[in-house]
């Protein structure tokens, strides 16, 4: 939604989305700039279930029991990490666009493609939910890449790519303990 009007700067003019984070546009005297809606939108979904793949990483790591456990809370910890990495940089990205990002709970719930796990499944389980995760969040830098090319944003699209190729390596790494 589109807030209706727009707040006038000494350099131009910004029109916000209607929760006033998103950047739609800005007009600098008679210039306008591409529109980066679209991939702050994708951008922030990618963000959004990073942190909460993040956080289900984290409990999972600490809560993984069985026989697998060496391995699994050695690997949960080094996707974690990474993860927190990557959060930074995605979160810088859209601040680079100028926009705001979002970090509440809150707009994350609404954002991400990743469900919330509030029981402590097995270790297969895990695996299984974590593997699905991946998967989530490789079509969400898909998302981002798609939205970044059509505005000729390379750096966007580099970001995405890179992160498609984590998640991607992530679910295959994930998938070799189920068989």
């Amino acid at each position: 939604m589109l807030d209706v009007g727009c707040w006038m700067l000494d350099v131009g003019c910004w029109m916000l989305d209607a929760q006033g984070t998103i950047p739609l546009f800005l007009m600098e005297g008679r210039r306008s700039m591409t529109p980066n809606a679209a991939v702050v939108q994708s951008l922030s979904t990618l963000l959004a279930s990073s942190y909460s793949l993040y956080l289900k990483t984290h409990n999972f790591h600490w809560n993984v029991t069985g026989p697998m456990f060496t391995t699994l809370h050695t690997m949960f910890e080094g996707q974690y990490t990474e993860l927190a990495l990557a959060i930074d940089e995605i979160a810088e990205r859209i601040r680079s666009l100028g926009a705001f990002a979002p970090g509440s709970f809150t707009a994350f719930a609404e954002l991400t493609k990743v469900q919330e796990e509030t029981g402590r499944p097995e270790a297969k389980e895990m695996i299984r939910i974590l593997v699905a995760d991946q998967a989530a969040l490789a079509d969400a830098a898909r998302a981002v890449i798609e939205a970044a090319e059509a505005v000729r944003d390379q750096a966007t699209t580099d970001l995405a790519t890179r992160r498609l190729d984590v998640h991607e390596k992530n679910a295959w790494m994930l998938r070799s303990h189920l068989e």
